[in-house]
Order: C-alpha cells, then structure tokens, then sequence
C-alpha cells in the first residue's frame, strides 16, 4: 500500500470525479515515478490549479521539506546596448541606437564590486546586452580583476548567447571558449537565453541568435567543465503546451546526462514596451499551474526557483505552494532587465530580513544559501537580522 505524509493528496486521488487520467499520473507522481511527454502534456490540457498544485507541493516538501532558498547576491549589467533583436525583450538597445543605452567600463564595474565591500553578499550575477566591443578578452579581464579583488565572491555570469556571441566573435570553439572563461574566473552560469527551444517559435521572436542546440552545447561544456548553471523557459506568449513540454524534455535529457543543472526557473512573458505588447500576459492561475507542473515534471532538476522581482512578492509567496523552492536573491535593486518590461517590481531589492519575512509569512523556512545550494544560514527564528 502507498503510504504518503500528504493525506489531501490521496483523497484527491480517490475522488470519484477525478479525470482517470490525471489519477494515473497522480499515482506515478507519489509512487516517484517519471512522467512522459504525453503525461505531461495531459497535465496541462486537463489538471486544475488545485490538482497540480497539491501534487507538486508533495514533491517539493519530499524534496526540502519547508526550506525555501535564497542568496545575498547583486547584479552587474555591464550594457543594455545589443546585436540581437529579440521581439519580447523591452531591455535593450540596438547597437546602431547605442545612445539610448549604458556601457559600463571594467573599472565602472569594478567599483560596483568594491561598493559591497564589507557586506556578506556570496555572489556578483553578471549578465546584460550582447555588445560587439565587450568580447572575451574584456570580460575575462573584468573577472579576472573581480577574483583578485575579492576571491571569496562566486562569479555567476553570461547567458549561452553572450557566451556563443563571444565565442564566434573570437574564433574559438565551445570547448576553448568555455574553458578560458572559466580559467579566467567563471565558476557557474545563469540560465538566461533558453527562451522556447522549438525553432518554429525561435524564429518568430528570436530568429537571430543562438538556436536550442546552441545553448545546450554551451551549458553541456560548462557541466563537463565542473561548473553549474541553471535553466529557464520563457511562458506565456506565443508558445503552446507542447512546445513547453518539448523544452523541458530536452532540458531533462541534458540533466540526465550531466547532472549539472541546479534550478530551472520558469520566467514569465511581460508585454510591457516590446514588440508583443498585444500579446496579454498570462493569469496567476496560470503561472502557478506552470510552476507546479514544471515541478512534477522537471523530477532530475533538484530545484525550482520563482524570480520574485517578475512576479512580485505575494504571487512569489503563493508558488511555494506550488512547488517552488528558490526565490533566487536579495538582488539589491541592481537589476533592469525586467522591471524595464513590465515586471511587477520597478525596484527589486529586498534585506534579508525582509526575504526571510516574506518567506516565513508563507509558513515556509528561510535559509540563506551560496551559490551552489551549500546552506550558510537558516532565518527561521531570527526576524530581526538585515
């Protein structure tokens, strides 16, 4: 007999109405067995918000329990000015409108750097526009400058399509590519740039820059390099439920083979000031039926992460229900790539004492993490910490 600590699942299961589909997969869910393609394409056409939901917070507390991550961490945006053309992206500026935008010299950054000096921050986050002046060489020079600087500092940075720009603009392969930046001080990457992988939707908002294969490559590399990253799939626009699920199927076959992912991070579509601005945006429910099923579905990924800036704090709070253990970091309001298109937060930056508030009023554990999931602190008795 299947024996859980979740008895509002079971009785769930054993409703009479239950679709028998989604019972099936339910029972494969709390028996930790893998779902297919078609299953969780069923999932989508037919599990409710309260379905996936129980479900996938099942598997989040057999995962963590009610630990809910976060990091102290800030961001560096070397540039807003860009080659690519992406249609949903409200952030950049074209290099021939380069005016318009910012471009950050090393020692500019650097003092961005030496401005947390003395604050327990565990991480520089480095990522913006694909500039064609900024190539390799001076960002293994800004790293390089980081690392002496302060060697205790994790630097993560540069999506696959800033790292293939590089690559190609150098005239190196992958493999060259990736082990010089990471000689030179990379140590994990952020998952930005995955969009959807289907090329038939790549093509219609993001036809110019690294294709799916591409930015597998680059993050396989990075696996086989020792390095970590993570992944991300952008909902909720012009994709359709078999597009996400041919996304996180072919995510969940890399991590299969590598191990080397530590978060996937759905990342939802805003329409603020870009080129789909007619597209609405996807509803709460939605987005929460997202998360959990990317929870029940994405079972090798050891972590799932809700970006709290995009979805601001009480929708945030209600994905840690829903499968959600991660809401990524204190950020620090150094951050424009999403409150420029319309993200629920304009001003992301929280202490850490209000994270770990937010966090607890969810009924949830706040514990400060490095980088890689190593825990440094657990907030849950300590409310008045900043």
């Amino acid at each position: 007999m299947r024996r859980t600590d979740h008895p509002a699942v079971d009785t769930l299961l054993q409703q009479p109405s239950l679709d028998a589909d989604l019972k099936r997969i339910g029972e494969k869910v709390l028996a930790q067995q893998r779902l297919t393609p078609e299953e969780g394409l069923i999932l989508f056409e037919k599990g409710d918000v309260g379905f996936v939901g129980a479900l996938a917070n099942q598997v989040r507390e057999r995962l963590h329990g009610h630990k809910t991550y976060f990091n102290r961490n800030f961001h560096i945006e070397p540039t807003n000015v860009c080659v690519f053309a992406c249609k949903f992206c409200a952030y950049s500026r074209l290099y021939k409108n380069r005016e318009e935008g910012w471009e950050l010299s090393i020692d500019q950054m650097l003092d961005i750097v030496k401005s947390y000096d003395g604050q327990p921050v565990t991480e520089v986050h480095i990522v913006g526009g694909v500039h064609p002046k900024m190539n390799m060489e001076f960002f293994m020079e800004l790293m390089r400058k980081i690392r002496a600087h302060r060697p205790d500092l994790h630097i993560k940075g540069f999506t696959a399509v800033e790292l293939d720009y590089m690559f190609r603009k150098a005239k190196v392969s992958v493999a060259e590519g990736m082990r010089l930046m990471h000689e030179a001080g990379l140590q994990s990457m952020p998952g930005g740039g995955a969009e959807i992988f289907a090329p038939e939707i790549r093509a219609k908002i993001c036809h110019d820059k690294v294709d799916a294969d591409g930015w597998l490559e680059i993050h396989k590399t990075a696996h086989q390099l020792g390095m970590v990253t993570n992944a991300t799939m952008l909902y909720g626009h012009i994709e359709n439920y078999s597009h996400r699920i041919d996304h996180m199927e072919r995510l969940r076959q890399l991590q299969d083979e590598t191990h080397g992912f530590n978060t996937f991070i759905p990342l939802k579509f805003r329409n603020k000031d870009n080129e789909m601005s007619d597209i609405p945006e996807s509803s709460i429910v939605e987005d929460l039926r997202m998360y959990a099923i990317a929870r029940l579905y994405m079972d090798n990924f050891p972590h799932l992460k809700a970006y709290w800036p995009m979805l601001g704090r009480s929708t945030a709070q209600l994905t840690l229900a829903f499968g959600v253990n991660d809401l990524d970091g204190t950020i620090d309001d150094t951050t424009k790539i999403y409150s420029m298109a319309g993200a629920e937060e304009q001003h992301p930056s929280l202490t850490t004492s209000e994270l770990a508030m937010l966090i607890r009023q969810a009924g949830r554990r706040p514990v400060e993490r490095d980088t890689v999931y190593n825990e440094i602190r657990d907030y849950t008795d300590e409310p008045q910490l900043n």
